[in-house]
């Protein structure tokens, strides 16, 4: 089971869209993909048809009260995606973590293990925060992707998170690499779009994908549909750049 941590502390750079959205790619792939929701939003989870009231368990029971992660797994809309969804109850999850007396930069590690042949990957879709709960989805993942949304100040706290990347490497995760910087809301037409694109491959070189997530409305209309944008509009562009990067994650095993 390959483990990939979505983040970007930044908000509203495409995290949750990338994070469902590649999942789903992986799905009709053929692979069998666990989305874990670490934003109390919980965005990922509505926006793959999980309703709320339907949600017993959650990752806050999995982080605060060691809640087995059989209990806490649950299906969604897209083909071979499970989802261990988020509730508003994680906003306070920081706090809870703070007070442990054990590593709390681990607290994944043995409930991830007991699933490991169960999921080709597993997908963590982190808030925008450099908290405890952003800490242990580093120190579990192998790779990270970094979704760079294509505008002014683009690389604008970067240093922050590669810092932060940096620490958890050093501390806790050794293997932990940046798998791929990802170019959303990508508009080649225009000149800033094109600027900011030259200057992240400047700064990350070959991490950068190839692939470019557009500005596309049918990305933006799917989440309310609860539905990857596989689902909800097979031949948008959107759906063209996801599977793209989809294939390029696969490739990172051969």
């Amino acid at each position: 089971m390959e483990i990939i941590t979505i983040t970007n502390q930044k908000g509203g750079v495409g995290k949750t869209t990338t994070a469902i959205n590649l999942a789903a790619g992986l799905g009709i792939i053929g692979k069998k993909v666990l989305l874990v929701d670490l934003d109390a939003q919980a965005n990922s989870t509505s926006g793959l048809g999980v309703e709320k009231h339907n949600v017993k368990k959650d990752v806050f029971n999995l982080i605060v009260d060691d809640e087995p992660i059989k209990n806490v797994i649950i299906s969604t809309s897209a083909e071979n995606v499970d989802i261990i969804p988020a509730s508003i109850e994680l906003a306070g999850a920081d706090i809870h973590l703070s007070m442990r007396k054990d590593k709390v930069e681990k607290i994944f590690e043995n409930q991830f293990n007991e699933i490991k042949d169960n999921y080709d990957y597993l997908i963590m879709d982190c808030p925008p925060s450099l908290g405890l709960i952003n800490r242990n989805a580093l120190s579990i993942a192998e790779k990270i992707i970094i979704p760079v949304q294509a505008e002014y100040y683009a690389l604008e706290g970067l240093t922050q998170l590669l810092s932060t990347i940096s620490l958890v490497k050093k501390m806790f995760n050794p293997d932990l690499e940046i798998g791929g910087i990802l170019l959303t809301m990508y508009d080649s037409r225009t000149n800033l779009a094109n600027e900011v694109k030259d200057e992240v491959q400047k700064f990350f070189k070959e991490k950068v994908f190839k692939t470019t997530i557009p500005r596309n409305i049918k990305l933006a209309e799917a989440p309310s549909t609860g539905q990857s944008i596989f689902d909800y509009d097979s031949y948008s562009v959107g759906s063209v750049a996801y599977m793209e990067i989809a294939k390029a994650v696969l490739g990172w095993g051969k």
